[in-house]
C-alpha cells in the first residue's frame, strides 16, 4: 500500500462492508467519486454507503440514473447521490445542486468524469473493475486532500476487523455510525448474527505544541494519548464488579478496540424516556461507593509484560485545566485575551486551593463520570445497572471529584435537593466504613473540585465552539454557572468568589453566549 492508495480484491458483500467503512470516515464538504464500467458495482457501493450514513440497512435507495440526483437527510449531514451517466452537459448539474448543498453535505458521484467541478479537493476516488472471477471485483481507492492520510487508517480498521472476525463473519456483518463524544475518537456499532459490538477507532494522538516547561497541554493535564489506559482501567473495573465494556479484541499499537456493546440508553436519554432520575443517580453514587471500597491501587496490569500507572491529579494538571477559562472563555466573551494582571490574579487565587487539594487522601478519579458516559441497564440489578463508557483519562486524586462530576452534571439539571440527598448518602456510607473519614475536608473538596471542574468546562465549551465549530455545547453554560456559583459559596473559596464576582456579573452567567 502506498500513501493514499488501497487496492482490494473482494466480492459484493465485502464491497458493501468497504462502503460502510467509508461512510464512517467521510465528512461534510467531501466527495466520493465512483468510476468503473457499467455493471461494475458503483451503485451497489453507493447504496451501501448511503444506508450506512442513514444508519438504516433497509432504507430505500433507488438508482438516480434517470433523475440524476437523489438527496437524503441524516442526523450527521445531507447526502447527495448523483448518477451522471445520462448527463448531456456539465451545466445541467448546476440546475440540480446548489453550492451550499455541496459545502454542507457529502456528494456520492457515479461517472464523475462528466462533471469534474463537483469533486471537492478533499475526496475519495473509488474505481471498481471486474476481476478474474465473475463474483469478484478489484477496487482501487485513492485519497485526495485529507483523505490521503485517512485512507490508510480506513485500511487499518478493515484489516483489524477481517483478522478478528474472520472473513466469513466480516462478509455478513453490518457497520453503523455511533455518535461519539467531544473527543477525536470515533465509534461504530458492528452487528453480526443478532449480536452487536462497538468498534472504537482511537489512533494515537500526536502531541500538540509545547505551552509550558517544554510540555504540551495533554501531558500537563495527564490526558491519555493512546488506548492503553482505557484497556487497563476497563479490565480493572471489570475485575471489581463495575460494568465497563469488556474488550473483545484489541490492537494497541494501532488504537483499535472491539468492545462489548452497553446499548444506547445514556442517563440523559433514560430521563427523556421517563426513567426516574433519582433511581439513576442513586445507582451511580452507589457505584462510586463500591469503587472506593474496592481500593485505590495505582499500578494496573495491561498485559503479562506491561502495566499502566495512573497519573496523579497534581497541581499542574488542576491548574492548566482552570486556565482554559482565561484562555478560551474570556476571549469568547470579551473579544480579546485576558489582560496579564487579570490572569495573574486568577492563577494566584487558585494556587492556595491547589495546595490544599493535593494534600487530601487520594483514590481513583474516573474524571468524566457524568450522564453522557453512563449507561442505564434497567434489566440488571444493583450497581450492574450502571455501565461506564469513558475512563481513559483516569488518575489518582481527591475522592470527591467523580461525585461532584455526577451531581453537578454539565448537560442535565440535577435538582439541589437530589444533589444534597446523594451527597449525604455517599458521605454517610463512607463514614460508616472508614473511621477516619473527614466530613469537613470532604465537603471542602467537593466544593473546590466542583468549582475547578465547572471552570474547566466553561473553557472547554468555549474552545469547542470557537476552535471546532461545535456550538451546541454553549446552551449548557448557564447551568455550569449555577453550579459554579453554588460551589463558590464555600467559605474557604471566598478569595476565588471575589475574582469571579468582579469579572463575570450575573447577566453574563445567566445567558447563553453568542457562538
Amino acid at each position: 500500500m502506498t500513501s493514499g492508495l488501497v487496492v482490494c480484491r473482494i466480492d459484493e458483500p465485502e464491497l458493501c462492508r468497504l462502503a460502510e467503512l467509508v461512510a464512517l470516515c467521510v465528512r461534510p464538504g467531501e466527495a466520493i467519486a465512483l468510476s468503473g464500467e457499467l455493471g461494475a458495482g458503483k451503485t451497489t457501493f453507493a447504496r451501501a454507503l448511503v444506508r450506512a450514513v442513514l444508519n438504516d440497512s433497509q432504507a430505500e435507495v433507488p438508482s438516480p440514473t434517470f433523475g440524476l440526483l437523489q438527496a437524503y437527510e441524516s442526523r450527521r449531514f445531507p447526502v447527495l447521490h448523483l448518477d451522471l451517466y445520462r448527463l448531456s452537459s456539465p451545466q445541467e448539474v448546476g440546475e440540480l445542486v446548489a453550492d451550499d448543498a455541496l459545502a454542507n453535505g457529502v456528494a456520492v458521484v457515479e461517472w464523475p468524469d462528466r462533471a469534474p467541478h463537483l469533486l471537492a479537493s478533499t475526496r475519495l476516488d473509488v474505481h471498481i473493475a471486474e476481476a478474474d472471477r465473475p463474483d469478484l471485483r478489484t477496487v482501487e481507492l485513492r485519497g485526495h486532500g485529507a483523505w490521503e492520510s485517512r485512507l490508510g487508517r480506513l485500511d487499518d480498521v478493515r484489516q483489524f476487523l477481517l483478522r478478528e472476525l474472520g472473513e466469513e463473519t466480516w462478509r455478513v456483518a453490518r457497520l453503523g455510525y455511533l455518535q461519539g463524544d467531544a473527543s477525536p475518537r470515533a465509534y461504530a456499532r458492528l452487528s453480526v448474527d443478532g449480536s452487536t459490538h462497538v468498534l472504537m477507532n482511537a489512533p494515537r494522538m500526536p502531541d500538540g505544541p509545547a505551552i509550558r516547561n517544554g510540555l504540551p497541554y495533554s501531558r500537563i493535564a495527564h490526558l491519555a494519548e493512546d488506548v492503553r489506559p482505557f484497556v487497563a482501567v476497563a479490565n480493572a473495573l471489570e475485575e471489581i464488579g463495575i460494568a465497563a465494556p469488556r474488550i473483545r479484541a484489541q490492537d494497541l499499537s494501532r488504537g483499535l478496540l472491539l468492545l462489548e456493546d452497553l446499548g444506547d440508553l445514556t442517563f440523559g436519554r433514560a430521563i427523556d424516556a421517563g426513567y426516574p432520575q433519582r433511581d439513576l443517580w442513586t445507582a451511580a453514587v452507589d457505584t462510586l461507593i463500591a469503587l472506593r471500597i474496592a481500593g485505590s491501587r495505582r499500578t494496573l496490569p495491561l498485559s503479562a509484560a506491561e502495566t499502566h500507572e495512573l497519573p496523579i491529579y497534581d497541581r499542574d494538571a488542576l491548574g492548566i485545566e482552570t486556565e482554559l477559562l482565561v484562555d478560551w472563555y474570556w476571549p469568547m466573551l470579551q473579544g480579546a485575551p485576558a489582560p496579564p494582571h487579570v490572569r495573574d490574579e486568577f492563577i494566584k487565587s487558585w494556587s492556595a486551593q491547589f495546595d490544599r487539594l493535593v494534600s487530601l487522601p487520594r483514590g481513583w478519579v474516573l474524571r468524566d463520570y457524568h450522564s453522557p458516559n453512563l449507561m442505564w441497564r434497567q434489566e440488571r440489578a444493583g450497581i450492574a445497572r450502571v455501565g461506564i463508557l469513558d475512563f481513559q483519562d483516569a488518575l489518582q486524586g481527591p475522592w470527591a471529584y467523580d461525585l461532584v462530576s455526577l451531581l453537578q452534571d454539565a448537560r442535565v439539571d440535577v435538582p439541589p435537593a437530589l444533589e444534597a440527598e446523594l451527597f449525604a448518602r455517599y458521605s454517610d456510607r463512607i463514614a460508616a466504613i472508614e473511621p477516619d473519614f473527614d466530613r469537613t475536608n470532604f465537603a471542602y473538596a467537593y466544593a473546590a473540585l466542583g468549582a475547578q471542574r465547572n471552570t474547566k468546562i466553561l473553557g472547554i465549551f468555549a474552545r469547542l465552539a470557537r476552535r471546532d465549530a461545535k456550538t451546541i455545547y454553549l446552551q449548557h453554560i448557564p447551568r455550569i454557572w449555577r453550579y459554579l456559583g453554588q460551589n463558590l459559596e464555600q467559605l474557604s473559596l471566598a478569595p476565588l468568589r471575589a475574582w469571579y464576582d468582579r469579572h463575570f456579573p450575573q447577566a453574563v452567567r445567566t445567558t447563553v453566549p453568542p457562538a
